[in-house]
């Protein structure tokens, strides 16, 4: 993710169950190259140590606002105001109604007032709670302002219940923060169509012609295209890969059905980059039922030639 790389990003930790995920999320981004300086709330301590987070990212972590060590009083300040983006993760419902109305009696809270840099917030919490009118509300202020959000998504909670709250994983944080680090980039207001994956030919109901085609070159162009400010729309055969974050997906089969997505997301598009394996051939006849074995010393299957739409 070049868009991560050499990049000042803050992270902020609240107290939520959900904290021990951004340990996961504070390696991965100083894996990407980014310098990461994460700062925390009391609460949050309780759940992960300060010095979790400093044998991950190699840096000093802010945790006490009445420290008399050091310089922590002014230093979250300065990181507030070099930071190219402040994640809030995991952002507990506490503190989302902090960063909405401006009370800053935390690290976290008080960066987000500090900063100049984009706002990106990762919630977590008990679905009823997200789902609550006073969350809703602060959210839709927060988003009225154009801080960013990530999740939440719906899941097994820690309340043993299953609904929204669940804090997003990992890759998908990644992806937001590229999203919003790339969006001034070159291809901005540019709109890109990638193809990705093997087009499936269907014999009959159970059987199909395929190749193998992961998928992952297209998956990566999208990306790569999202990363550089452009708006995304990926037409991707059969696969067993993660969407990307911020890209439009229009999931298709077989050739025919590829043709017919790419030829409409082309009609206001600047860019195509055909990077699937369409299926060059199909069954002249599809089977209504499954080809029985039995009786059958040979299974003869005769292809014809699938229009090639990309001359269209």
């Amino acid at each position: 993710m070049k868009s991560i790389e050499d990049k000042n990003i803050l992270l902020g930790v609240t107290g939520s169950i959900a904290a021990y995920k951004s340990a996961d999320l504070a390696s991965k981004l100083t894996q990407a190259g980014a310098k990461v300086d994460v700062i925390m709330t009391k609460s949050a301590s309780e759940f992960i140590t300060p010095l979790t987070f400093k044998s991950i990212t190699h840096r000093n972590v802010l945790s006490n606002l009445f420290s008399t060590e050091g310089s922590e009083g002014v230093m979250h300040v300065e990181l507030a105001k070099k930071a190219d983006i402040y994640v809030i993760a995991p952002a507990t419902a506490n503190t989302i109604f902090k960063v909405a109305h401006g009370q800053a009696d935390d690290f976290v809270s008080i960066a987000a007032l500090a900063t100049n840099a984009p706002i990106l917030l990762a919630p977590a919490m008990d679905a009823g709670m997200w789902e609550h009118d006073a969350v809703q509300t602060n959210v839709e202020t927060l988003i009225s302002r154009k801080v960013c959000f990530v999740g939440p998504n719906e899941g097994y909670l820690a309340s043993g219940l299953w609904g929204s709250g669940r804090f997003a994983e990992s890759h998908e944080i990644l992806g937001a923060i590229s999203q919003i680090l790339g969006a001034n980039g070159p291809l901005k207001n540019k709109k890109v169509v990638v193809s990705a994956g093997g087009t499936i030919e269907s014999l009959d109901p159970v059987r199909s012609i395929t190749n193998r085609s992961s998928g992952k070159m297209g998956f990566a162009i999208a990306e790569a295209a999202r990363d550089q400010g452009a708006k995304v729309h990926l037409v991707a055969a059969p696969n067993n890969l993660v969407k990307p974050v911020g890209v439009t997906v229009t999931d298709i089969k077989s050739a025919a059905e590829m043709g017919t997505a790419v030829i409409k997301e082309c009609q206001n598009a600047d860019v195509l980059i055909m990077a699937a394996a369409v299926a060059d051939f199909k069954p002249l006849n599809v089977e209504k039922q499954k080809v029985k074995r039995r009786g059958k010393e040979n299974f003869t299957v005769d292809l014809v030639q699938n229009s090639d739409f990309f001359y269209k």
